[in-house]
């Protein structure tokens, strides 16, 4: 009870670096993953009947997860400097897989014959793509966002390393004053914000799967 009310004393006096640090975090996790999405998205279209094209890009993909977070982070700072700029980047590279995967996945599930059906209808090629291909998808798609989404709340706190801000800053705060009063409280309130912002985008998420899926494929 002792470390629940300094904690909460510690949080209290600092709301307005916890709201700067907290749209910070939203902001990686929102333009990371958005730019992830579309980028997967065309990829995974543009390679689709290319059997080897899909594994070369999924095996580059995979290869990013495989690169130490911190090197992968202090890689671009000769590139773009320090701030948001190589965080981004490090976030977008980590991201890709999980959307990228299940994008494939998603399109290469799709019954061949819904997709003879939707030509014998007379639908061009573009229009089976993005009336019944991408729909029917949608699901395993929004599953892997759901994945890289919780992938990158976790890595950005890393991002307070190259000045990128964000809720490893309070992280970075208390590893840095270790054992002094206050540090542990620092530490406890990057990681509970992480939590729940992890918690608050997954819902989000859930919520859109809901929203744009119909009742018959969900």
């Amino acid at each position: 009870m002792e470390f629940l009310s300094s904690w909460w004393l510690f949080a209290s006096t600092r709301g307005s670096q916890i709201e700067t640090a907290l749209v910070e975090h939203t902001l990686y996790v929102t333009t990371v993953v958005g730019a992830a999405t579309v980028f997967a998205l065309l990829l995974a279209i543009t390679t689709r009947s290319n059997q080897i094209a899909k594994e070369l890009s999924l095996s580059i993909s995979a290869v990013f997860l495989t690169i130490p977070s911190l090197a992968l982070f202090t890689i671009f700072i000769p590139l773009v400097g320090l701030g948001f700029a190589p965080s981004f980047l490090a976030l977008f590279l980590y991201s890709l897989l999980p959307i990228l995967r299940n994008t494939i996945t998603g399109l290469d599930g799709i019954d061949q014959s819904v997709l003879e059906s939707a030509k014998g209808m007379g639908l061009t090629p573009r229009q089976v793509l993005f009336r019944v291909e991408i729909p029917l998808a949608w699901p395993v798609i929004v599953a892997g966002i759901r994945v890289s989404s919780m992938l990158v709340i976790g890595i950005a706190a890393i991002a307070t390393l190259v000045a990128g801000g964000g809720l490893g800053d309070f992280i970075k705060l208390g590893l840095s004053r270790l054992p002094l009063p206050g540090s542990l409280e620092a530490i406890w309130t990057g990681t509970l914000l992480c939590v729940l912002l992890a918690f608050l985008i997954d819902l989000s998420l859930q919520l859109l799967r809901r929203a744009t899926i119909s009742k018959g494929i969900r």
